[in-house]
């Protein structure tokens, strides 16, 4: 039997097309006529207050409308036979090249793109539509775990670092961009104690572990060594703010919804403006500092791609600490080892070690594709590391080539804390957010945040207090606000 040739074939199935489209076309225009006819006799047979020039041209209007629709209806038709004659092709043709049947899901994917990709739009839609219900829920679980204590207002610009005292009386220090360190009463969130050394921003903010001193790092390449006396007044009870929010979503708010100062809240509180020890070794910002264990010594971090340890009672440089090829962003002390960890804009964090005398080893880290923003020790040997490149990493000291973890977010982040005894690492991010995560890159919760209360802009950084009864969370920003957060630890691992 005669085969017909591939041209004819194509030939043949183009003017059946046409001829069918061709006849969609002339039973359109019938059915319009029949169609359009009806509602016309009924609408001019209704009472209306419309002129009948109006009335006709809505007629005409709606006519078009439906026109439009019936002539997408028949397209679509006419695209599903087509689809249907391609897949018998299709498998006709798989038959013939490798005798296996192709499966039905799969000629069609071959068969219509646009099919693929609404179906595609449609998961999409879903998973984004279950997603915002599973973050509701989140949203109110994490409002009835993290509440909002005390807010500390008082600075006159942004706060980079926030730091607990590690002995009694416990106050929490806050270093800002206005030049000043300021002592809060965390119960009453009254300014206790004004620190107005440095001529530059204030960096950070570190408390010695056994005596009233604290070590403050600045843009005007120093780092200050100061003592503090403080007497906490008498506690008042505290609001419950988690019913202001109850029900409440999270509301984006604008750089104008910052809380306003009308005036100078450490103005009244004593006044510290000269320090015991200058540390000054430095040719740029310094960007961090902190006390070795034991407290006899301190490390800075600066601009100047530099690390410098000094004596605390001689005020001598000990060691500076090159090798990184960019500026320092931060350091970090281990808490019972004399180990120190240092972060840059090289995309690398060193880990130096003091512990022998006669030597001084370090060993670099590298991981991240971006500026390490903060490297800090946990319990063991262990160290969480954080990027702008939007990631944090769990190293193990013993192994540095790749992270036990790695935990991925949407936004940039800084200073990172951990919650030494539960193991849970904070993270203020460049979004306003700060969540809440496990040590094997679980998420536990997110701060709750609203118009009413939370941080207004970027999150600079965490730190936990585990032994405090009220607050054991706080943050700060460049909201120029400290806040204290009351985390429910228990109920939260719980909840994971």
């Amino acid at each position: 039997m005669p085969t017909e040739s591939g041209s004819c074939s194509t030939a043949r199935q183009a003017k059946q097309k046409r001829k069918s489209h061709s006849l969609s076309i002339r039973r359109t225009n019938s059915s319009e006529q029949e169609r359009t006819g009806l509602p016309r006799e009924m609408l001019e047979g209704q009472d209306s207050k419309l002129p009948s020039s109006v009335r006709s041209t809505l007629l005409e209007l709606f006519g078009q409308i439906e026109r439009e629709f019936e002539n997408l209806y028949i397209e679509n038709l006419e695209l599903r036979r087509e689809i249907d004659t391609l897949n018998e092709r299709l498998a006709g043709e798989g038959q013939a090249i490798d005798g296996a049947e192709l499966s039905k899901g799969q000629l069609k994917t071959k068969a219509s793109h646009s099919t693929s990709q609404l179906s595609q739009k449609l998961k999409t839609t879903y998973k984004a539509s279950t997603s915002k219900i599973v973050s509701s829920f989140k949203t109110t679980t994490s409002r009835a775990i993290c509440q909002l204590v005390k807010e500390y207002i008082g600075h006159r610009d942004g706060i980079w670092d926030v730091s607990v005292a590690r002995t009694q009386p416990v106050v929490l220090g806050t270093a800002s961009a206005d030049h000043t360190a300021l002592l809060w009463s965390i119960e009453t969130g009254k300014c206790l104690v004004k620190y107005a050394g440095h001529v530059g921003s204030v960096n950070s903010i570190k408390f010695h572990p056994s005596e009233q001193l604290a070590l403050t790092a600045s843009g005007d390449q120093t780092a200050h060594i100061w003592r503090y006396v403080v007497q906490l007044p008498t506690p008042q009870p505290v609001a419950d703010t988690s019913q202001q929010i109850s029900g409440e979503d999270e509301i984006e708010c604008s750089d104008k919804d910052e809380p306003d100062i009308d005036g100078d809240v450490s103005s009244d509180c004593p006044t510290v403006r000269v320090p015991l020890t200058s540390l000054k070794s430095h040719q740029g910002v310094v960007i961090a500092a902190d006390w070795l264990v034991g407290g006899k010594q301190v490390v800075t971090a600066s601009w100047d791609r530099t690390a410098n340890l000094y004596d605390v009672e001689t005020s001598e440089l000990v060691h500076s600490l090159t090798g990184h090829d960019q500026e320092l962003t931060h350091c970090c002390t281990h808490p019972t080892q004399r180990l120190v960890v240092t972060s840059s804009r090289d995309t690398t964090f060193r880990l130096w070690d003091f512990r022998d005398p006669s030597i001084h080893s370090v060993n670099v880290f590298q991981g991240h594709t971006d500026t390490v923003t903060s490297a800090v020790f946990t319990v063991g040997d262990n160290v969480v590391s954080g990027s702008d490149d939007r990631t944090v990493k769990v190293w193990d000291l013993k192994n540095m080539r790749s992270p036990i973890a790695t935990i991925r977010t949407d936004s940039a982040i800084n200073r990172i804390n951990v919650c030494v005894g539960q193991k849970i690492i904070a993270l203020p991010h460049d979004n306003r957010q700060v969540r809440l995560f496990d040590m094997s890159g679980v998420r536990l919760a997110r701060l709750p945040r609203s118009s009413r209360q939370g941080h207004r802009r970027m999150v600079c950084c965490s730190a936990w207090s585990e032994d405090h009864p009220i607050c054991n969370l706080f943050t700060c920003g460049f909201d120029r606000q400290a806040i204290g957060w009351n985390i429910n630890i228990p109920a939260l691992l719980q909840e994971k």
